[in-house]
C-alpha cells in the first residue's frame, strides 16, 4: 500500500513539474500586457491580455464561427478580466467616472461597442467569465471604425489630443476610440 502511494504521488510531482517548466518555456497564446497615459496629472493603467487574430473571424455571427460573437459579452482581450485605473475624476465617452479602478469589458456591435466598467475587481482566468452586471458603474456605445489594414493582436493604445486623450482598441480590422478628459 504505502509503494503504491509513493508511486502515486510521485507522478503526481512529475506532472507538476512539468506543468511549471512547460509554462516557463512556452510563451502564453495570449500574453499579458499594459498601456499606460501620463499627461496633466492624469494617468490611467490598463492591464489586459493580448489574443492573436490567427485566421480566425474575430467579430461577427455566432453562426458564422466569430471568436467574439456580436451581442456576447467580451472581456477585452483574453485570460484575466481587463482592468482599468484613473488617477483623476474623468469624462469617459462623454460620462463622468470618478477616479479609482474598474473591470472593462465590451459587447460587441457590427455598427457599435457596448463599452461598460464595472466595479468589481481581481477577476481571474477561469473565473473572468460574465461580470455581476448590478456592479456596472456605466455603459457607452462607441462606434465602429473600420481600419484598411489587419491589426493581428488585439491592442490597447492611447493618443493625446487637444481636450484629452482617446485609448484605442483594435484588432483585425476593428477600432474602437474611446474619448477620455479630466472632469472638471
Amino acid at each position: 500500500m504505502k509503494r503504491i502511494l509513493l508511486i502515486g504521488f510521485g507522478v503526481i510531482g512529475v506532472l507538476i513539474a512539468a506543468f511549471v517548466i512547460y509554462s516557463l518555456v512556452v510563451p502564453p497564446k495570449s500574453p499579458p500586457d499594459t498601456a499606460s497615459f501620463s499627461d496633466r496629472g492624469l494617468d490611467i493603467n490598463v492591464s489586459y491580455s493580448r489574443p492573436s487574430k490567427r485566421g480566425r473571424i474575430i467579430f461577427g455571427e455566432e453562426k458564422d464561427g466569430a471568436l467574439q460573437p456580436y451581442g456576447k459579452y467580451w472581456r477585452l482581450g483574453a485570460n484575466a478580466a481587463t482592468e482599468i485605473t484613473f488617477s483623476k475624476n474623468i469624462s469617459f465617452a462623454g460620462q463622468p467616472v470618478n477616479a479609482g479602478s474598474y473591470r472593462m469589458y465590451a459587447v460587441p456591435g457590427a455598427e457599435s461597442f457596448q463599452v461598460v466598467l464595472n466595479s468589481e475587481l481581481g477577476v481571474r482566468f477561469t473565473a473572468a467569465g460574465e461580470p455581476d452586471h448590478s456592479l456596472d458603474v456605466l455603459s457607452v456605445n462607441i462606434p465602429v471604425q473600420v481600419l484598411t489594414a489587419e491589426v493581428e493582436k488585439f491592442t490597447i493604445s492611447f493618443e493625446a489630443d487637444s481636450v484629452g486623450v482617446n485609448m484605442d482598441m483594435a484588432w483585425d480590422k476593428t477600432l474602437i476610440r474611446v474619448p477620455i478628459s479630466i472632469r472638471q
